[in-house]
Parts: structure tokens; C-alpha cells; sequence
């Protein structure tokens, strides 16, 4: 939970290069070894996560403070500080007792970075690939990331994704991000309510230092620090976040599941609210192509993840070894078919789409113009060697050819061109 996020204005991305896998595995690895360089001691990144720490733990505190939280009879004197600590520290996988200033909780952070970044295997995702994970995030509700199976949906326990564009996020307090790489971890999960430990999974969002949200104020943050002789990184780390990985909410109904998302709303509207005062209008002008992706709620970072490690779960994209050419599938629509030569470096692609055993031979099959995401959804799986039904759940994943445009409401986005 919580960004630190820059009140940045737009500018154009650049449109005149075009994505290429060995490109993108050359720049990720640069990426990394240039932000690994910037971090070690640099006092600039752990102000900044030192302030979005504090504004973060503060804001819930007050929220709890108003909530039935406050109403427990005979509850522990700093119950609601503690609670928002857990919520916050706890929950990306800090072990109580826990730092009561921000300057310690943002020094740790920025040694799980620095371990992320040594462990991680590094992932490029193509465009085609990223739309795909876009698409499928929109359809999922905050409940959904909770039925997280960490051992079964992940396959890269320590990674670090780099997108092909930077993604503009606009978040609660109209302030805007542009998010250029996802890393995560496995972790521990401590928590106090109730006093718990469960397994989670870290997630560090990256802003992009030149990317195309550069107002003013951020030009003179990056100039000061570049002066100072500590520039920033260019993978600037934005926030930190903790997803369950115990698939707590699997065996949940639906309408379980709704009243939990409900109440993520509520408490997300909430901290809206006591963020008003350093919220800011949002620009108007100088809207990218790719648009914006509106964070209301603090789940985009969630949703985007899920869908991602669940696409890859379910065969949707395909992980291509950099050395060999062997199991990699390319889409129709002319992505580069170039594999990078950084042996650490893996491409995400979208999978070309597989008959199902089911279909019976020769059967005429429907003819379909387009792609879409297919939302999460429970089925009745039968097990031969249990003799019996069992509750699995199922998505998001994308239905149709691969080289079709993907569909998105009354939207259409076209990929892989």
C-alpha cells in the first residue's frame, strides 16, 4: 500500500523507435545495474520513501481512528498505530517490533530493493504481451488478487519485469506516476489483526526517472541530486507493497468475494479523503497515447501482477530462454522475433493460442474476429483420480486468435502491429 508518487506533468513518449526483444533485454539490464550503482546510500531515495511512509501510516491511523477499530472494548492504548503499521510494514513483510520513525522503515525498504535486484530474474514483456496483462487486470475485482496461490501461480519467485512503455497512473490524490517496472519477492507476512503470519509476496513499483511524466519540480529533484554527486536511479523505486500468497479467499462465494471488494472501496475512499490535503489537480493536457489508468482504489499494482503471473500460469505468454530459440512462440502481427543475448534476461510473449484436447475432430468451430479478457470465475473441475468435483477458479486469461485486435468494452486496442 501507498505510492510515492510525483505530481508530475505529461509529456509525449517517443514514438519513433520500435520495440525489440533484444533492445529491451539490453536496456532492462542496463536498468538494473545503473539503479543497483544509484541506490547504495543514496539519501535522495530513502527521503523520498521515508516521506510516502509517513503520509501513508498517518493517513490510516486517522482513518482507523474513526473506525470500529476505535470502538473495541478494552483494546491496547496505540492499538490503531500499531494496526496501521501491520497494514502498512507488516504486510510487506517487516518483522515487529516495527520502526516508530519513517527513516528506519524506508532504510529497510531500500535494502529489500537492493536484495530484489541482486536475486531477480530479469523479464521483458512485449507490447503485445503487456496489453494482454492490461487487459485481464481490468477485469478483476480487490478480491480476487487474495485468492493468490504464490506456490502455484508464480514461477519466478524473485523477479524484476520491465515494461516495453512506461504507464501513466493517475492516483488517489490526482498526482500522476509513470510505473516502468515491477519487481517482487517472496516473503513473510506479519500481521496483528489477528496476530498472524502468513506467506505474501513483495511488490516494489519503479517509476521511470526520464520517463513521460516530467514536471518542473521533478527536473529540479533529479538536477539537485545529480549535483549532489548522488543522482537518482533510473528505475526510481515508488512504492512497496504486500499481496497474500496463501490463497485465503479460493474457497470463498462470489458474494463473499463482492462484500470483501466492497469494503476495500470504503477503506480506499476513506484514505482519499484524508489525503485531501496534498491532493492536486489532475492535467488535463498533454494526454499520451496509451491514455491513463485511473487508481482510485490503490489496486492497480495488485490487479496488474495477478494477471500477470496467472497469464504466465496459464500458458497465455510464453518465457523465452535469451540463448534458444526452442518453445518460443511469436504472435502474426511482426513482433521482433530477435532474442536478447543477456543470458539473465527473459521474454514475456504472448503464447499462440492452443487447440483444446475437448474439441472433437473435424467439429466446425466458431470463427471469431477478436480478443478479449475473460474475467476470473469458479468452476466445477472434475478429479479422475479423486472421483470427485472440486471448486477451482479460472481467468482472467484472453479468448481469441492471437493475431486479433483485443476488444475492451466499447474499446478496441490493437496489438502486435
Amino acid at each position: 500500500m501507498g505510492k510515492a508518487s510525483r505530481g508530475k506533468l505529461e509529456r509525449s513518449r517517443d514514438k519513433a523507435g520500435q520495440w525489440t526483444a533484444a533492445g529491451a533485454a539490453r536496456a532492462a539490464h542496463r536498468l538494473r545495474e545503473q539503479t543497483q550503482r544509484s541506490l547504495m546510500g543514496n539519501p535522495w531515495v530513502q527521503m523520498t520513501l521515508a516521506s510516502n511512509i509517513n503520509n501513508v501510516i498517518t493517513e490510516l491511523q486517522g482513518v482507523l481512528l474513526h473506525s470500529d477499530l476505535a470502538d473495541m472494548a478494552e483494546k491496547p492504548e496505540g492499538l490503531e498505530w500499531d494496526a496501521a503499521l501491520s497494514m502498512t510494514l507488516g504486510k510487506q513483510g517487516l518483522r515487529p517490533p516495527w520502526p516508530r520513525a519513517a527513516g528506519e522503515a524506508a532504510a529497510w525498504q531500500v535494502r529489500e530493493i537492493q536484495k530484489l535486484l541482486r536475486q531477480a530474474e530479469v523479464l521483458v514483456i512485449s507490447p503485445a504481451a503487456h496489453a494482454a496483462v492490461m487487459a485481464a487486470a481490468a477485469t478483476l475485482e480487490p478480491a480476487d488478487v487474495s485468492t493468490l496461490d504464490r506456490d502455484q501461480d508464480i514461477l519466478v519467485p524473485t523477479g524484476l519485469v520491465v515494461l516495453p512503455e512506461p504507464v501513466v497512473v493517475v492516483n488517489r490524490t490526482g498526482s500522476l506516476s509513470d510505473v516502468k517496472a515491477f519487481g517482487w519477492q517472496f516473503i513473510t507476512q506479519h500481521l496483528i489483526l489477528p496476530t498472524a503470519q502468513y506467506p505474501g509476496v513483495q511488490v516494489t513499483t519503479f517509476m521511470d526517472r526520464d520517463g513521460p511524466v516530467q514536471p518542473t519540480g521533478w527536473r529540479q529533484a533529479v538536477a539537485q541530486a545529480h549535483a549532489s554527486g548522488r543522482p537518482l536511479p533510473p528505475l526510481m523505486p515508488d512504492g512497496m507493497y504486500g499481496m497474500r500468497g496463501d490463497a485465503c479467499l479460493a474457497e470463498e462465494s462470489t458474494e463473499t468475494l463482492a462484500d470483501l471488494s466492497e469494503r476495500h472501496r470504503q477503506l480506499q475512499t476513506a484514505l482519499t479523503q484524508a489525503s485531501q490535503w496534498r491532493s492536486e489537480p489532475v492535467p488535463e493536457t498533454g494526454e499520451w497515447g496509451g491514455g491513463r489508468v485511473d487508481d482510485p482504489y490503490d489496486d492497480f499494482v495488485s490487479r496488474y501482477m495477478f494477471a500477470f503471473w496467472r497469464l504466465i500460469a496459464q500458458g497465455v505468454t510464453a518465457a523465452s530462454p535469451s540463448r534458444s530459440t526452442s518453445g518460443v512462440r511469436t504472435t502474426a502481427g511482426g513482433e521482433d522475433r530477435s532474442l536478447p543475448r543477456d543470458p539473465e534476461v527473459r521474454v514475456i510473449r504472448l503464447a499462440a493460442p492452443s487447440p483444446r484436447p475437448s474439441d472433437p475432430a473435424g467439429e466446425t468451430k466458431r470463427v471469431y474476429h477478436h480478443r478479449w479478457p475473460v474475467r476470473m470465475h469458479k468452476v466445477r473441475q472434475w478429479y479422475p483420480s479423486l472421483q470427485e468435483h472440486r471448486l477451482i477458479w479460472r481467468g482472467p486469461y484472453i479468448k481469441g486468435p492471437a493475431d486479433a485486435p483485443l476488444m475492451m468494452g466499447e474499446k478496441a486496442y490493437l496489438v502486435d502491429s
